[in-house]
């Protein structure tokens, strides 16, 4: 049987935008008013909130690294407008317990609905925490920097289908820092309700990158696929809706929770198969010369420190190449380079007046493995300002080298 491909962005079940969806009852949805920052908890998440401004006055303060508090300052670049079309959407979840009271659990966000692979990573992150299911990424960026949450867990990379080119974009649009990582191993399972068999079952429903990983066993199997925003919102549907003829590829959890059949595992094709998340905060976490990392993290001791940044450079001969080489030149090793175009730039004219050719600008980020606290990464730093025409630390933080 050929396989064939559709996409179905959200099932009918979910609810977006002004609804919220329980997986045993529904509840109203309603507006909240921007709360004071005193406020450490709030007893629901929310349909939607206010547009307003929010600073974190009253909030752990972090010393900044001497020399380097000009770098942690926000830019321009980060504004976005309440009217520009790139402005974060109202936050959206799924119902919450009724009662969070003070000085409960942690609070983080993450991407999908509960059985979800981010679910697990937050959960990783974070021992014990109450993880708070959003339906987008920009609705978890928001959730944090409106004090709904106060963490946010979400993925940036995947050994197979690469990097998460959405959350890249967010990291610049909003203001949070990155305060950890945390690696989860990817393993797929296909279900289906009780009493299906797997020559029962013709279509697949599942997130396009965990179709993708799982290709040559679906082909092998004649299945069609349909995408859905996440792998544990298809085994939500399929249990729902009682489906008898389709499948969903999720994980364990994901068949625990929704009371599924889990008819075969590991039907990833690569079993290399890890994505990494980025764990964001309000306030940066900004090690001392002395003292090592100090953060709660379910990895081990001692902890290996990676910087992120991003910048731009003006077009010319060379000028990426002399970018890199202020690490090279400070024994700074480089684990990840990415470039993206720079949003609301049109094409720039070569300089060139006889070549009459046009370009992008690009931003990139750039991933080394140094301290902010190192004398070495301050000085690569202030070296690569000296040309860069934007300059931004998105955090320095302990590497996670566990995986589950």
């Amino acid at each position: 049987m050929a396989a064939a491909i559709s996409n179905i962005r959200s099932p009918s079940i979910i609810l977006f935008g002004k609804g919220t969806v329980s997986y045993q009852r529904t509840a109203a949805p309603f507006q909240i008013p921007q709360f004071p920052l005193n406020r450490p908890r709030f007893t629901a998440l929310f349909a939607s909130l206010d547009d307003g401004n929010n600073n974190d006055d009253g909030s752990n303060k972090v010393t900044k690294a001497v020399g380097l508090e000009e770098l942690f300052e926000d830019s321009p670049y980060d504004v976005v407008s309440k009217d520009s079309p790139f402005h974060p959407r109202p936050l959206s979840s799924t119902q919450l317990p009724n009662s969070v009271s003070a000085g409960s659990r942690l609070r983080v966000a993450y991407q999908g609905v509960r059985g979800a692979y981010s679910e697990a990573a937050a959960e990783k992150a974070y021992p014990n925490c109450e993880a708070v299911p959003c339906d987008q990424f920009d609705a978890a960026f928001e959730a944090v920097e409106k004090w709904i949450v106060d963490r946010a867990v979400l993925p940036i990379e995947n050994s197979l289908g690469g990097s998460i080119h959405r959350n890249y974009d967010l990291l610049l649009r909003h203001s949070l820092h990155i305060v950890g990582e945390v690696k989860l191993a990817v393993r797929h399972c296909l279900l289906a309700n009780h009493g299906v068999r797997v020559e029962d079952l013709q279509r697949v429903l599942s997130h396009p990158q965990a179709l993708a990983q799982c290709e040559n066993t679906l082909t092998k199997l004649g299945l069609s696929r349909e995408a859905t925003d996440d792998t544990a919102l298809a085994a939500k549907y399929v249990a729902c809706n009682k489906l008898k003829d389709t499948g969903a590829v999720a994980s364990s959890s994901a068949a625990k929770i929704y009371g599924l059949n889990i008819l075969a595992e590991d039907v990833q094709d690569d079993c290399d198969n890890v994505t990494r998340f980025l764990m964001l905060a309000r306030e940066p976490i900004i090690p001392g010369v002395e003292k090592p990392f100090k953060v709660s993290l379910s990895m081990t001791i001692p902890f290996a420190v990676k910087t992120s940044i991003a910048f731009s450079l003006e077009e010319g001969p060379g000028v990426l190449f002399k970018a890199l080489a202020v690490f090279a030149l400070r024994q700074i090793n480089l684990t990840k380079i990415e470039s993206r175009p720079l949003r609301n730039q049109p094409l720039r004219a070569s300089d060139d007046s006889n070549n009459g050719s046009k370009y992008f600008d690009y931003l990139f980020y750039v991933d080394f493995e140094a301290s902010m606290a190192e004398e070495r990464a301050q000085n690569a730093l202030r070296h690569l300002k000296e040309f860069a025409t934007f300059l931004r630390v998105l955090g320095s933080y302990p590497v996670d080298t566990t995986m589950l």
